[in-house]
C-alpha cells in the first residue's frame, strides 16, 4: 500500500489542474505558471513516469479570445468559449511541452465516453498505447459538444475517472487550496489542514465547501467525491495547491503537502470499476443493518427483504446506489427489478415475491456478482 514515504515507487500519475490555478484573476492564462508545470512533468516523464494531464481552462482560454469579461452562463454560450478557447490550450501545452522534448496528444471525453462500457474499454486502450509510446495524452472534458446530460460535471471528477480507466497509481488535484479542511479556511481562521484522510464518511464529505472562485467551478465537495472514485478504484489521491513550484515532485519525494487520501488495497476489477463509476446511477435502494450487514461481511447479494426504502425510477439492468440507514453510499449494483416491482417487493421474503409480482424471475434485487462495494 502506498504511503507517503513511499510514493517515489510510483509509474503511473494522473495530475489534474484547475482553471484557477493555470489563470490569473484577469481570466487570462497563466502562461509562467503553465510552462513550470509542464517543465516539472516532463521531468518526472524522463524519470520513467508515466504521465496523463487532466486540464480545465478551454472555457476562461476561450473568454480571454473572445473578450468576454464574464464566465458564460448557457450551455450554448460556453460551449462556443469552449471551441474556441481548447485550440488555444491546447496550442500552449504543446508548445510548452515541446520546449522539454516532450509529445502530448489531445484527448476529449464526455459522460457517454463512461457510460458506455464498450467506449470506456476503447478509451482505456487508446490512452495505455499512448503511454507505451512515450506520449503524454492531455485530457478535458469536450465542453464544446457535451450537454448537461453527457457531461462528467467536474474535472476533479474526469481526473479520477481516467484514473481508473488507466490503472494509476496515484492521482494528484491541484487547486487553489492547499488540501481539506477543517472547515472552510475562507470564513474560518481557525480552519486545520488535515494531512491524511483514511475513510471517507458523511462527516468528511461535510467538510466540503461550495465552489473556491469565480473562475472554477469545482470546490472541496467535489474533489472529495474524485477521491471517493480514486481510493475505491486502488488510487492514492492527493489534495495541494498548484501555486507551489514543484508540487508533484515533492509530493513524489514524499513531502508532507496537502492532504493524502489513502486508497484502498484491493484494486476493482475493469467491469466492476466501470459498474461503480462508469455507468450512470439510476436510483438508490435503502437497506436495514441486518442486510447491510451481510452486504458487506458475507459478500451476499441484496434480497428484497432487506429493503426498506426505493428512490428514483429505475428499469432492470440499470445501476442503482445501496445506503445504509445513516444514509452512507455502500455499494453499487445492477437491479434484477424495476423500482416499480422493488417497492411491491421490498421487505418480503424471497419465496412471496412470485404472489406478490405474478411471477419471480430473479431471487435476488441485485445478485453479489453485479454488485460493487464502496467501504
Amino acid at each position: 500500500m502506498l504511503t507517503r514515504t513511499n510514493l517515489f515507487s510510483v509509474r503511473r500519475v494522473v495530475v489534474k489542474v484547475g482553471t484557477s490555478t493555470i489563470t490569473h484573476s484577469t481570466g487570462k492564462l497563466n502562461l509562467l505558471r503553465i510552462e513550470k508545470l509542464a517543465r516539472e512533468l516532463s521531468d518526472l516523464a524522463n524519470q520513467g513516469k508515466q504521465i496523463i494531464l487532466v486540464t480545465s481552462g478551454a472555457v476562461g482560454a476561450g473568454m480571454d479570445r473572445l473578450g468576454l469579461k464574464e464566465k458564460p452562463k448557457t450551455i450554448p454560450e460556453k460551449q462556443a468559449a469552449a471551441a474556441v478557447g481548447q485550440g488555444i490550450l491546447m496550442h500552449i501545452y504543446e508548445k510548452m511541452f515541446g520546449e522539454y522534448g516532450q509529445i502530448v496528444a489531445q484527448v476529449l471525453l464526455t459522460r457517454a465516453d463512461s457510460d458506455n462500457r464498450r467506449q470506456y474499454t476503447n478509451s482505456r486502450n487508446a490512452l495505455t498505447t499512448l503511454l507505451s509510446q512515450g506520449v503524454i495524452p492531455i485530457i478535458n472534458e469536450n465542453d464544446a459538444v457535451a450537454v448537461d446530460e453527457l457531461r462528467i460535471g467536474e474535472n476533479d471528477t474526469l481526473s479520477a475517472i481516467v484514473a481508473g480507466i488507466i490503472d494509476a497509481d496515484l492521482l494528484v488535484i491541484l487547486s487553489d487550496v492547499d488540501g481539506v479542511y477543517t472547515a472552510n479556511p475562507q470564513t474560518c481562521p481557525t480552519a486545520e489542514l488535515i494531512s491524511e484522510i483514511t475513510d471517507i464518511t458523511p462527516e468528511t464529505e461535510a467538510l466540503a465547501g461550495g465552489p473556491g472562485t469565480a473562475r472554477g467551478t469545482g470546490g472541496m465537495y467535489t474533489k472529495i467525491q474524485a477521491a471517493k472514485i480514486a481510493v475505491n478504484s486502488g488510487i492514492t489521491m492527493v489534495v495541494a495547491s498548484g501555486v507551489r513550484d514543484g508540487v508533484v515532485r515533492d509530493i513524489i519525494g514524499g513531502a508532507a503537502i496537502g492532504t493524502f487520501f489513502v486508497s484502498k488495497e484491493n484494486r476493482l476489477q475493469i467491469r466492476k470499476r466501470w459498474l461503480a463509476f462508469g455507468a450512470p446511477v439510476n436510483g438508490a435502494v435503502t437497506v436495514d443493518s441486518g442486510c447491510e450487514q451481510a452486504i458487506l461481511t458475507c459478500g451476499s447479494s441484496l434480497l428484497a427483504a432487506g429493503v426498506i426504502k426505493v428512490e428514483g425510477d429505475f428499469e432492470h439492468g440499470n445501476t442503482v446506489r445501496i445506503v445504509n440507514l445513516a444514509g452512507r453510499e455502500i455499494a453499487r449494483g445492477i437491479t434484477n427489478y424495476n423500482s416499480e416491482d422493488v417497492l411491491k417487493i421490498m421487505g418480503t421474503h424471497t419465496q412471496e415475491i412470485s404472489d406478490i409480482l405474478g411471477y419471480k424471475p430473479y431471487d435476488e434485487v441485485v445478485h453479489r456478482d453485479n454488485m460493487v462495494l464502496l467501504v
